[in-house]
């Protein structure tokens, strides 16, 4: 597949998705997100983990704040990233409570810095990933932005990808730096790809 074409089909792609996702009734959704947190905190790389990488959601994405709160509950080190917009990178820092939140890029909730510690060992730590879409081999598709892409180039911990089961395709375009994800978990099923 050429470089026009890929793109091409990665932009109808996530048009898709955020439509599927915009479109899902709330009650639905709630649903989906309580199965998906009950498989997430019951996995053994949740249940290993000292650190805790995580995003904190957006309205179409898997609610993450239970799984925060969970870990927070047992007593896990919780860190969120902040995004450098010039250079397109992010660092993670440490929070205590979602107090140590405000509004920043992308109009997303990102740590307070002066108040927050910078992660520099990710020892004993998973990094949860955001996606719109995966496929059955952990390859997904992102908003865009690259953010992760470039984390994860560096990131030696588990990855674990977070999405709905209806937001998996058998094969998604891929280019030539995209990196699958270690686990997927949905509200159904959680795939492990690094057995694949």
């Amino acid at each position: 597949m050429s470089v026009k074409n890929l793109k091409q089909k990665k932009i109808e792609l996530r048009s898709k998705y955020k439509k599927i996702r915009q479109n899902m009734p709330l009650d639905k959704k709630q649903q989906l997100d309580k199965s998906l947190f009950e498989n997430f905190v019951n996995n053994i790389e949740y249940k290993n983990a000292k650190t805790i990488l995580a995003f904190v959601s957006k309205d179409i994405e898997v609610d993450t704040t239970e799984i925060i709160n969970k870990a927070f509950s047992d007593n896990k080190t919780v860190a969120v990233p902040l995004c450098n917009t010039e250079e397109k990178l992010m660092d993670y820092y440490i929070i205590k409570s979602f107090d140590d939140l405000e509004k920043g890029s992308y109009g997303l909730l990102e740590p307070i810095t002066d108040r927050c510690e910078k992660v520099t060992d990710f020892t004993s730590s998973i990094c949860m990933v955001p996606g719109l879409v995966y496929d059955q081999s952990g390859y997904r598709l992102g908003f865009g932005k690259g953010y992760y892409d470039r984390f994860l180039i560096d990131y030696s911990g588990v990855t674990v990808g977070v999405c709905y089961s209806r937001c998996i395709e058998q094969e998604l375009p891929r280019g030539f730096y995209d990196k699958p994800i270690d686990l997927v978990i949905t509200d159904k099923f959680t795939l492990d790809t690094r057995n694949m």
